[in-house]
């Protein structure tokens, strides 16, 4: 059995890892950031998953860590009220004003020092697990394999017992839709509702206020764009109807990422 500690955000990626990662038998610490995200519901729908997978036989523990005070003013349409949200394909270049600097670092630095504290608590190894992925790295520099391999050097060298902790990437060459079709696999491996467990989600950066998804951010677009390619309908509430949201991804896609 693997020990395990990862990044749950609530979010498609980390759902997805978690679930392959309880299917793969490993015993699993979940951490979720607060950092003043204004897609705060994140974290109500990963706790959502994880009361779920409790009541189905899977003990994960769950922890959420308040950063607000020290991420809420980085400048990103994320955390700041006077930038909106931008609207299109995620590739589009207006995508980067999504970007959270250093986001991912700091994340990782607290997932090191939980690993680590693990590892030598437990007396095991451990590993730190991302959900990070190939459609991520045209707007983010920080899911890049080259960062992580520079950051679990780094946080090698400057720890003892850097030996017992290690990244684990599976994501890091899929694109969304693999991702999607993986968790689709471990769901029906693990007895579980997919459509339960990603109704239990949310990828949209600027839901209502009643948690809805517009269907028109970068991120909505890229999955909705998977689940059709899996042939699945999103079990996730929208503003529109599922017809609406997803012709809207598909004319983003013809668009080629293209800012309307």
């Amino acid at each position: 059995m693997n020990r395990s500690v990862m990044s749950l955000s609530g979010g498609m990626d980390s759902t997805a890892l978690l679930l392959r990662m309880i299917a793969e038998g490993d015993d699993i610490t979940c951490v979720s950031y607060d950092y003043g995200q204004k897609h705060l519901i994140e974290i109500d729908r990963a706790r959502d998953n994880i009361s779920y997978l409790r009541e189905n036989g899977h003990n994960v523990e769950h922890f959420v860590v308040d950063l607000s005070s020290a991420m809420q003013s980085l400048h990103s349409a994320l955390t700041s009220e006077d930038i909106v949200v931008p609207e299109g394909h995620y590739e589009s270049e207006q995508m980067k004003q999504t970007v959270v600097p250093n986001r991912n670092a700091i994340f990782s630095s607290i997932l090191y020092a939980r690993a680590l504290s693990t590892a030598i608590s437990e007396n095991c190894q451990v590993r730190i697990a991302l959900g990070v992925h190939s459609g991520d790295h045209e707007i983010y520099p920080d899911c890049r394999p080259e960062f992580y391999q520079s950051l679990e050097r780094a946080f090698s060298i400057g720890n003892w017992d850097s030996d017992r902790v290690s990244f684990h990437l599976p994501y890091i060459s899929f694109d969304k839709t693999i991702i999607l079709q993986d968790a689709l696999e471990s769901c029906n491996s693990l007895g579980l509702d997919f459509d339960i467990v990603f109704s239990n989600t949310n990828t949209s950066y600027n839901p209502d206020t009643n948690g809805r998804s517009s269907g028109r951010s970068g991120a909505d677009v890229e999955r909705i764009l998977a689940f059709h390619a899996i042939g699945r309908v999103d079990p996730l509430q929208y503003v529109y109807d599922w017809d609406s949201v997803l012709n809207y991804a598909l004319d983003q896609e013809r668009q080629g990422g293209r800012d309307e």
